[in-house]
């Protein structure tokens, strides 16, 4: 089947706004997501829909066809991937792949990803610690943990994933240290979602507003060692 970019990109966007949801996706979601307008997304869904990738109920939102999923999921792979690989390899800062990765990652082919694979020796996370699915197009088993925000003042956890789409953010939080294998020691939570937290080995707090916590992940170090 062939698809555009901007199909394939509609496609991952659905699959990210599904990840911890049973319900459909609304129009207005993925507009937000993808920094478009409703109506050119309702146009989108309506292509996706005739070719069986989505599953689109009137006034209620879309979700993936099992189609739709396989493809999403391709994509995805494809990006982490190469993320791990433009770490690993090229020398790329994590704040650097995000785009370059997009860039990429609707072009290449199989037996492209197969090397990039093999090379990592097949690794189950990229640098941001997002879970890379398996070369049979299953979703990933491995849950990464919760938003930083759902945990308490005085809370020690691992930080297992952090959004990898804002470069500014990830230079922010690498400068405090708040990376995938770290210990934080959430210092307090304030009026309006701010969370001041402090990384292992750091002597000064990161400060957390609610915008930028919700994509950080983290985990109870008893379930990280588990």
């Amino acid at each position: 089947m062939m698809l555009s970019d901007v199909m394939e990109d509609y496609l991952k966007a659905i699959y990210r706004l599904q990840r911890d949801r049973e319900d459909r996706i609304k129009t207005s979601e993925i507009a937000e997501e993808l920094s478009v307008t409703s109506p050119t997304v309702t146009s989108m869904v309506e292509k996706l829909e005739d070719r069986g990738l989505v599953d689109r109920e009137k006034y209620k939102g879309v979700r993936l066809t099992e189609e739709g999923r396989g493809v999403a999921i391709e994509v995805v792979r494809h990006h982490r991937l190469l993320e791990a690989y433009l770490t690993e390899h090229l020398d790329y800062d994590w704040a650097e792949v995000h785009d370059e990765a997009d860039r990429l990652e609707h072009h290449i082919s199989e037996e492209f990803e197969t090397r990039v694979a093999a090379a990592l020796d097949d690794p189950e996370v990229d640098p941001h610690g997002s879970p890379i699915p398996g070369a049979d197009l299953e979703p990933p088993s491995t849950r990464t943990g919760d938003p930083v925000s759902a945990f308490a003042e005085g809370d020690r956890v691992v930080v297992r994933e952090v959004a990898d789409r804002d470069a500014e953010v990830l230079s922010y939080l690498a400068d405090h240290g708040v990376e995938p294998g770290v210990s934080l020691e959430i210092r307090e939570i304030a009026p309006f979602g701010m969370i001041t937290a402090r990384a292992a080995g750091h002597d000064e707090d990161v400060s957390l507003p609610e915008e930028v916590a919700r994509h950080v992940r983290v985990a109870p170090p008893a379930e990280v060692e588990g």
